[in-house]
């Protein structure tokens, strides 16, 4: 039987629960601090890393009695991250023992403010049980430097499941429906059988029926994606919009001759970020522009047969200047833009024309011209 010291996330119950794959008997966990460090925020990170400080402990949880078992699934959850493992001794109520402590590798993180577990808990904890859910399942078929490069994505997966679920259900007495819910959802099984930057999986469910029965157990293919923002960039002053070009596999894919469809600014809502704030990130990082106000137009499925995206749609004022044919993109993604200014008037005709094939891009260009007058008297 292994003891490990643990000063960071997995002092969360839930989230050591799920990447151990049971319950965690009380008994197995005791207070305990690591004296002479500091578990600090990683720079830009939702995790600490433990530094040397003299005279500063570092708080934690001594967890005793994990087997085999229980070992191979902590070193799966963290070893792909560049962590390792070295024996210390660590102080607790009763005395001092030596455990396994996770120290990150040299210089792979810096170090920021001191980790505080209950601002972790409040932001990050129920997206990091979340993308736990997910890693784990990869257990005993992927490489953790896999699970590592991947997982940016499956946080941003997770952040789309926690966002969905603390939104709630639709419950607008205007709305016509049945009024089911996920409650009236009977899960049985899933499966992923592909995941890296997107993810498609495989749902085995049954559900209640309109006449009140369940229905037989069915399997049902998902794309799932993280929840996206998505931006029309609209001058009052010129009245003119930015609209942006680049290769897209979709059309590629599809077989379009023309796979650099015209399209609004667009980006995964990062976890931790709010539609909002990820509408002005991607505006500066597609076209260079700073915004002013952003009105919301849509938040919405694409397709709800067939993926779990969801678009948050917004039309932002800003100031287009005199630019046109401006590059873009963030280089670290391969990304390769090419912005286009045009009038409200032949942006217009365009749509009128269903010349313009990106279908968020057209339900911003429709809700902008009702009320594309009212956005050019606002002060």
């Amino acid at each position: 039987m292994t003891a490990l010291f643990v000063y960071g996330t997995l002092r969360h119950l839930p989230l050591l629960e799920m990447v151990v794959g049971h319950p965690v008997d009380a008994r197995q966990l005791e207070q305990a601090v690591l004296p002479d460090h500091l578990a600090r925020w990683a720079q830009g990170q939702a995790f600490p890393i433990l530094v040397p400080e003299t005279g500063a402990q570092a708080n934690g949880l001594l967890l005793t009695g994990l087997g085999d078992a229980d070992m191979a699934r902590l070193n799966f959850y963290e070893g792909g991250f560049g962590y390792h493992l070295a024996l210390r001794r660590v102080h607790t109520q009763t005395g001092v023992t030596e455990a396994q402590v996770w120290f990150a590798d040299a210089g792979l993180w810096q170090p920021a403010d001191a980790f505080d577990l209950t601002d972790w808990q409040a932001r990050w904890g129920a997206i990091n049980v979340a993308a736990a859910s997910e890693m784990m399942d990869y257990f005993g078929h992927r490489d953790p430097t896999e699970i590592a490069r991947m997982y940016p994505m499956i946080h941003a997966r997770a952040a789309s499941n926690v966002a969905a679920r603390l939104a709630g259900p639709q419950t607008d007495p205007a709305l016509p429906g049945s009024g089911m819910t996920r409650a009236d959802v009977t899960p049985q099984g899933l499966a992923r059988p592909y995941a890296d930057f997107f993810a498609v999986e495989e749902h085995h469910l049954s559900f209640r029926r309109f006449d009140g029965t369940q229905s037989p157990v069915v399997k049902r293919a998902v794309f799932v994606a993280a929840d996206a923002a998505i931006l029309l960039p609209y001058d009052p002053v010129r009245d003119s919009v930015l609209l942006i070009e680049q290769f897209r596999a979709g059309p590629y894919a599809r077989g379009d001759l023309s796979p650099w469809p015209l399209e609004p600014v667009a980006g995964r809502v990062d976890p931790g970020e709010t539609p909002e704030q990820a509408a002005h990130r991607e505006a500066g990082e597609e076209a260079g522009l700073v915004l002013r106000h952003l009105e919301r137009v849509s938040s919405s499925y694409p397709s709800p047969g067939s993926t779990s995206e969801f678009f948050h749609i917004f039309v932002g004022l800003c100031d287009l200047g005199d630019r046109s044919a401006d590059l873009g993109g963030v280089e670290t993604e391969d990304e390769d833009i090419r912005s286009h200014i045009l009038s409200f008037a032949r942006f217009q005709d365009l749509l009128d024309r269903d010349l313009l094939t990106v279908g968020p891009l057209v339900l911003a260009g429709h809700w902008l011209a009702r009320h594309r007058a009212r956005l050019r008297a606002m002060p």
